[in-house]
């Protein structure tokens, strides 16, 4: 992938591969969801929304065809965002950590400062972090929750947040598709996969540099969540 300058935040979940191919979109007890989080569906539709608006972005790039082929796995990807936000949201709920519109505009003016302006930081948001204009703000919500969570219960580290986001996991019941692969609540990631975002250093850093959601290994070019025909 083309890369620019890369943030010291979160990089969240990302999935490695598939899991085995259903013959209808969804599992059987949740057809056409590509994941059900506290009893909340989410549907494939919506997955394949996400995918699109970043292929569409991509397709924009000049660096297009190397965007896309390094993001082979970018239903997954963004899969496991959406799921890790839902833990994310109820372990913040626990701790009674709330975040405000004016501290997401501020971390993201923060961004935009460090990128050298809002035209590169949408370029290195899509280079880096496979993210399209319009999900940036999701990503930068993202990080000043995990950073106020962080405060609120003391993380220090990354592993120190974990039990808190194991705890949410667990009382959540993360029910993947098998499609996309299995949610193992007690990493927050699915099974058999190291997150990039366990192996980061201090929890609490503030915002700067760019998003990055993109996996280092792309692989899978046939990924059920990149595809309009799916679900």
């Amino acid at each position: 992938m083309h890369r620019r300058r890369r943030t010291a935040l979160s990089v969240s979940v990302v999935l490695l591969a598939a899991g085995p191919l259903l013959t209808a979109c969804g599992s059987e007890a949740h057809p056409g969801a590509a994941a059900v989080v506290g009893g909340e569906r989410i549907e494939v539709s919506a997955l394949q929304a996400q995918v699109k608006d970043v292929r569409t972005a991509q397709q924009k790039s000049p660096q297009s065809a190397q965007l896309i082929k390094d993001s082979g796995q970018l239903g997954k990807v963004k899969l496991s965002n959406m799921i890790f936000d839902r833990v994310l949201a109820r372990a913040a709920d626990t701790a009674k950590v709330s975040v405000s519109p004016k501290e997401v505009q501020d971390a993201r003016a923060a961004m935009v400062q460090q990128a050298g302006g809002e035209e590169q930081l949408r370029e290195q948001a899509l280079s880096n972090g496979g993210l399209a204009p319009d999900q940036i703000d999701t990503y930068v919500r993202r990080q000043v929750v995990e950073q106020k969570l962080a405060a609120a219960i003391g993380a220090r580290t990354q592993q120190d947040l974990l039990p808190a986001l194991v705890k949410a996991s667990k009382d959540l019941d993360v029910d993947v598709n098998p499609r996309y692969g299995t949610w193992n609540a007690a990493q927050i990631q699915l099974a058999d996969y190291q997150a990039p975002w366990l192996a980061r250093t201090p929890a609490a850093a503030p915002p700067q540099g760019a998003p990055q959601e993109q996996p280092a290994d792309p692989a899978d070019p046939a990924d059920p969540g990149d595809s309009a025909s799916t679900g």
